[in-house]
């Protein structure tokens, strides 16, 4: 009955469609990354928003999908977290950068978010595909659940400084809603992290039993070759 069900044309479409996705997403990030270091040591971190702006913004916005992805129930990613990571970055790129691109795009943290995000993302999709393919490599498996510890805090407080330097070219409520999204960042970063530690902690954990058992596999498989 399991193999029926996983063999059934829906699971097959929902998978293929799942790859497709994942692999394009991390093609396009990877886009993304490529385009601010040939752009940052050639001109600056001033004209990175100029070269890749556009592209990263849209790109970004296909995210969106993922939080349909969620309440569909096609992954299994919370819904809660998912929203919230996607929500903070669409504000980011829509609400922060595009309206305020004098205040924060020349600044070194808008390229330092960026390729935040794009590290993050390459290896996040590169992981999804090889996940749903059935072979994930312990390297891809280590960057996934490690690289985070680094670039969740780069690009958190790049995301911050965008916030507070676009806050400044307003006023009234405006400056006071920008204000209030960054205290808010508080207890969300910190949910998101936490999130991601757990992930680690269990993701890890049976990563080391799955090779603690292969190291003791390994020398019955020998002793049974030089028997043979």
């Amino acid at each position: 009955m399991a193999e029926e069900k996983k063999l059934s044309p829906a699971y097959v479409r929902k998978q293929q469609y799942l790859i497709v996705y994942n692999l394009a997403s991390a093609i396009l990030w990877f886009s993304v990354l490529a385009r601010v270091l040939i752009i940052l040591p050639i001109t600056g971190p001033a004209y990175v928003h100029d070269g890749v702006g556009t592209f990263a913004r849209w790109v970004q916005t296909l995210a969106v999908l993922e939080i349909v992805h969620s309440a569909l129930g096609l992954v299994r990613s919370p819904l809660s977290t998912t929203f919230l990571q996607v929500f903070s970055r669409i504000l980011l790129v829509w609400g922060i950068v595009y309206p305020f691109p004098l205040q924060t795009s020349p600044s070194p943290f808008y390229s330092s978010m960026l390729i935040a995000w794009s590290v993050t993302e390459v290896v996040r999709y590169a992981f999804f595909v090889q996940n749903l393919r059935g072979t994930v490599p312990p390297a891809l498996v280590w960057l996934r659940y490690n690289l985070f510890y680094v670039l969740y805090p780069v690009g958190i407080s790049s995301e911050c400084v965008m916030m507070w330097k676009a806050s400044w070219a307003t006023e009234g409520l405006p400056r006071f809603a920008i204000w209030a999204v960054l205290v808010g960042y508080v207890p969300g970063s910190y949910v998101l992290y936490t999130h991601m530690i757990k992930q680690r902690k269990k993701v890890m954990r049976s990563q080391n039993a799955l090779d603690q058992h292969k190291r003791q596999r390994q020398p019955t498989m020998e002793s049974f070759s030089k028997e043979s």
